[in-house]
C-alpha cells in the first residue's frame, strides 16, 4: 500500500511517498483533518507560514494518537523572507507556531515573493541567505531535512554551486496538462527528489475528458489516476483535501498505469485555465 512506502532522501531520511496537502484549510479545522488523515494511514502532512495554520496542524500532530518518529512533518518558509537574520527567525517561529521540537523537512517556498512571481530578478543572493539560515538550522538538528519550492533549474544551481548543502526536495506544481519533464529531469539527476503539489490541478481535472475516459477504463476516480500518474513518474504526491472521503480516495492507488497511457497522458494539451484558482490567494491574488 502508498501508504507505506517511502522515498529515501540524499541525506537517508526516509520520507512517506504520499503527503497530505493543507493549503485552503483554516487553522481552526487543521487538527482534525491531520487527525483523520493519521487514522487513514497517512503519515507525512505539509503546511507551510503562508497558510496560515502551523498551529492547527502541529495541535493535530501532536493529538494524533501517532508517535511523533512516525510522522513526516514540513512546512515552508514564507517566500518574502530572502535575508539570513529573517530567514533564522521565521524558522524559530515555526517550530514555536507548530509546538514541535523539529522539523522533518522545511523549504524555502518560492525563489520570488508572490508578489514577483514570474518576474525577472531571480533574487539569487537572498535565496543563498535564507538558504545558509535552513543550513544552519538542519546542523543543528532542528530540522531533518531541507529543500525548496517552485525552483527553475537555474534556481536551483545557484544553490548547489554556492550552498554547503544541496537541495533534498522541490516541491512544483505537477499534473496531467503541466508535466515540466526538463526540471523534473535536472532534479532527478542531481539526487533532488521531486513532490508534486495541486496534482489533481486545483479540481481542473475532474472536467478533463481524455482524464475522466481513461480513468474509466482503469477503474478509478480521476484524483486517483492523477495521483497514481505521478506516482510512476518518481515525484511525490501531495493532494489537499479536508475531507476524509478524498484523503481515504486519494491514497488507493495500488493500480498501475501502462507505458503507452503514460505517454499518451504526458503529452495532453496543457491546462491553461484553473478556473477560480487562477487567482491564488498565497500569491496575494496576482494571476498564476
Amino acid at each position: 500500500m502508498i501508504r507505506n512506502e517511502t522515498y529515501t532522501l540524499p541525506n537517508g531520511v526516509e520520507i512517506p511517498k504520499l503527503g497530505l496537502g493543507t493549503w485552503f484549510i483554516k487553522d481552526e479545522d487543521a487538527a482534525q483533518s491531520v487527525r483523520d488523515a493519521v487514522g487513514l494511514g497517512y503519515r507525512h502532512i505539509d503546511t507551510a507560514q503562508a497558510y496560515g495554520n502551523e498551529r492547527g496542524v502541529g495541535e493535530g500532530i501532536r493529538t494524533s494518537g501517532v508517535r511523533r518518529d512516525e510522522l513526516f512533518v514540513t512546512t515552508k518558509l514564507a517566500a518574502e523572507i530572502k535575508s539570513y537574520e529573517e530567514a533564522k527567525q521565521s524558522i524559530e517561529q515555526s517550530l514555536q507556531t507548530l509546538g514541535l521540537d523539529h522539523i522533518d523537512l522545511m523549504i524555502i517556498h518560492s525563489p520570488q515573493p508572490w508578489m514577483e512571481f514570474g518576474e525577472a530578478d531571480r533574487y539569487a543572493e537572498g535565496n543563498l541567505a535564507a538558504w545558509k539560515a535552513l543550513e544552519e538550522a538542519y546542523t543543528a538538528g532542528k530540522l531533518r531535512a531541507i529543500g525548496v519550492s517552485n525552483f527553475e533549474i537555474g534556481d536551483l544551481q545557484n544553490l548547489i554551486d554556492n550552498g554547503s548543502i544541496r537541495p533534498m526536495v522541490n516541491q512544483i506544481l505537477t499534473h496531467i496538462g503541466k508535466t515540466p519533464m526538463e526540471l523534473i529531469t535536472f532534479a532527478q539527476e542531481q539526487n533532488i527528489l521531486v513532490e508534486a503539489y495541486s496534482p489533481v490541478a486545483h479540481g481542473e481535472l475532474l472536467k478533463h475528458e481524455t482524464v475522466k475516459e481513461m480513468a474509466v477504463k482503469y477503474g478509478v476516480s480521476v484524483p486517483q489516476l492523477s495521483i497514481r500518474y505521478v506516482l510512476q513518474l518518481g515525484l511525490l504526491p501531495l493532494p489537499k483535501t479536508a475531507n476524509p472521503d478524498h484523503m481515504a480516495n486519494n491514497a488507493d492507488v495500488d493500480f498501475e498505469i501502462s507505458a503507452e497511457d503514460m505517454a499518451a497522458l504526458q503529452n495532453i494539451e496543457p491546462l491553461k485555465d484553473y478556473g477560480q484558482a487562477s487567482v491564488f490567494p498565497v500569491y496575494g491574488g496576482k494571476m498564476r
